[in-house]
């Protein structure tokens, strides 16, 4: 009986040395796993420009900007699917970059925020993206969302879609509160002096073109509400509007998105129950 459980425990320690190998070729600083990631699409894409362009952050063709953020937060979490999720994610990028996207679909339609640089930098010369004011630099896209990918709508989609320009936007708006739980589960109501956070789903800073769903947090606050989304996952939050609150807040947001590798905007806002409004 021995030899039969020896063998066992040899396979089952040879299967734990070649998952932990297999770990162990991709590399878990972000500047490395950026290398890794950037040479796996590079391999996947022969002869296409595939460029680092910070910490967690590529440039393919000159063009398409691809975030690593989620994916290397799945790989610290799950070393043993790592390998075969950057593989799913690299053939995604392929497929964006190659035009070989499924088409859009009604479903999958949700209005992202961005800022109006972003917009500048992804403009396309024949299918211009369309876009909303949101507050200051802030601006609301309909995109669609993928597995490994978000990708912005041009007005061509909209026939694509059936949809008029309205249209696509009332039902990505739709769409991401029907994505996201309601607001009042994630966050947590603040006193004066305390600064609230919500943060792990890329779709978090979106949540600002749900104008109405601050409300009821709001409300809770005393009507005091100031937030900034200084990265794509995260909204950060006072009830305060006192100068020490304010600059508190600015310098919170700067320090998150010194850091981030999904940047998004240092402004603040003030909740109003009619709109967004800059803080200065």
């Amino acid at each position: 009986m021995l030899i039969p459980r020896l063998c066992s425990m040899l396979i089952s320690l040879a299967a734990a040395v070649g998952s932990s190998a297999r770990a162990q070729d991709v590399p878990k600083g972000e500047t490395a796993f950026t290398a890794h990631v950037a040479a796996q699409l590079r391999g996947e894409l022969k002869g296409t420009q595939v460029e680092v362009n910070g910490p967690l952050t590529l440039l393919v063709g000159g063009s398409l900007r691809a975030n690593l953020g989620r994916i290397f937060t799945y790989c610290g979490d799950n070393a043993d699917g790592c390998s075969s999720e950057i593989a799913a994610y690299v053939k995604g990028i392929a497929k964006l970059y190659s035009g070989r996207l499924p088409p859009p679909s009604r479903d999958a339609l949700r209005i992202i925020v961005r800022t109006s640089a972003y917009v500048r930098a992804s403009s396309r010369p024949t299918d211009e993206l369309q876009w909303r004011p949101l507050a200051g630099e802030l601006v609301m896209l309909p995109a669609m969302d993928a597995p490994q990918t978000i990708h912005p709508l041009g007005e061509k989609n909209n026939r694509d879609l059936g949809l008029s320009a309205d249209e696509v936007f009332n039902l990505g708006l739709a769409n991401l509160r029907a994505h996201l739980k309601p607001l009042m589960q994630v966050a947590k109501v603040v006193q004066p002096g305390q600064i609230g956070f919500i943060e792990g789903d890329v779709y978090h800073s979106s949540r600002l073109a749900l104008h109405e769903s601050w409300s009821p947090l709001a409300t809770a606050q005393g009507g005091k509400l100031m937030v900034a989304a200084p990265e794509m996952d995260t909204v950060i939050y006072v009830a305060d509007d006192t100068a020490a609150a304010i600059k508190a807040l600015r310098t919170l947001t700067r320090d998150v998105m010194s850091w981030s590798s999904h940047p998004l905007s240092r402004e603040l806002l003030r909740w109003t129950p009619q709109r967004w409004e800059v803080v200065h």
